[in-house]
């Protein structure tokens, strides 16, 4: 069995691949070639954390080769388990830690094991940046991002991936935080905007082209009123019924995409609690991140010309088999891992 540790997944994925990843996983997902399974959810509440386990088996993959007992396989086959404990950070331990095993798609041997959080906030990031290129304006320049973890880390270089950006705006409550992404990624030589650090999230978003949320935050993260006319939103950061991160006011005006339908309506408060509040139906997502990449090819591409779009993802298991595939493909040909007897 190869293990990658993080230092060799973040090798193995570089985001301009891994936004070329996420369409395929979405374009998969949207065609009926992946089998994705609900995602299980282990509460432990006493620690405030939560483990999901997420299956996908995706066939007729265009990128990644996995290597199974016959020789290269155009399907893969993962389960990742990821844990989610808020209260961490206050033991010194990260936030979010997982583990994706691929399986052999042929016979179900395991055959690798990634470490997961690294892989996560990578495809999570990716998918965003998909979005983003499929609906921001193609000559959006100002970023805003509002959170200062390791996702706000890997979603300015997906959106520096996609769009000329040139400026960086970032706002968390704890502003040590954003100073220390700003130094780590003043040395990151995939990002040439300049990334400051703003007092507000109205300061941050006024103006911006494209906003990402990626905070852990239980309420709005901004006022609809701050926005630009004519803005795409990435909103990552909550996955759970209660918890929402967009004023309900910016969906209800926003032209809505998701990474799941079902996916969404079972878990995206920013979505839920408009629609059991009365003030959007379920017609309002107009399409799932596969379908607009089928339009895209067909040339039919729903832009950000005017007003605002928003893509709400929630993360689907998809995406850990196709960002998985394309990593170990990569680490192969760099010659990355460790080789453990099983």
């Amino acid at each position: 069995m190869l293990i990658l540790n993080a230092a060799e997944v973040q090798r193995s994925l570089p985001m301009p691949q891994a936004v070329s990843a996420m369409k395929e996983a979405f374009a998969a997902l949207h065609s009926g070639r992946a089998i994705v399974p609900p995602r299980g959810h282990l509460e432990s509440a006493a620690q405030s954390g939560i483990t999901l386990v997420m299956p996908a088996r995706v066939d007729d993959l265009l990128i990644g080769d996995v290597v199974s007992a016959s020789g290269k396989s155009r399907a893969a086959l993962t389960v990742k388990v990821v844990s989610v404990f808020t209260r961490n950070p206050e033991r010194g331990v990260r936030r979010i830690n997982a583990a994706v095993l691929v399986l052999d798609p042929e016979t179900g041997v395991p055959i690798a094991m990634l470490e997961g959080a690294t892989l996560t906030a990578i495809r999570t990031a990716a998918a965003s940046g998909a979005a983003t290129d499929l609906l921001a304006r193609p000559d959006a320049h100002q970023l805003a991002i509002l959170g200062a973890g390791v996702e706000a880390r890997t979603h300015i270089r997906a959106i520096c991936a996609v769009r000329p950006i040139e400026a960086v705006r970032v706002y968390s409550p704890t502003r040590s935080n954003v100073e220390q992404l700003i130094d780590e990624l003043s040395r990151d030589e995939t990002v040439s905007a300049t990334i400051t650090a703003a007092d507000s999230p109205a300061e941050a978003v006024r103006n911006a082209d494209v906003v990402c949320t990626v905070t852990t935050s239980t309420t709005p993260v901004f006022s609809d009123d701050d926005l630009a006319s004519r803005v795409h939103i990435n909103a990552v950061g909550s996955f759970k019924p209660h918890v929402v991160e967009i004023p309900a006011e910016t969906v209800c005006r926003a032209r809505v995409f998701v990474d799941s339908r079902e996916a969404a309506w079972d878990e995206a408060g920013d979505l839920i609690q408009p629609l059991e509040a009365g003030l959007i139906t379920k017609d309002h997502v107009l399409a799932e991140l596969g379908e607009l990449i089928e339009q895209a090819s067909r040339g039919e591409l729903v832009s950000g010309e005017s007003g605002v779009t928003l893509f709400k993802s929630v993360g689907v298991a998809v995406q850990d088999s196709v960002a998985a595939a394309v990593a170990l493909q990569n680490a192969k040909l760099l010659s990355l891992g460790q080789t453990v007897d099983w």
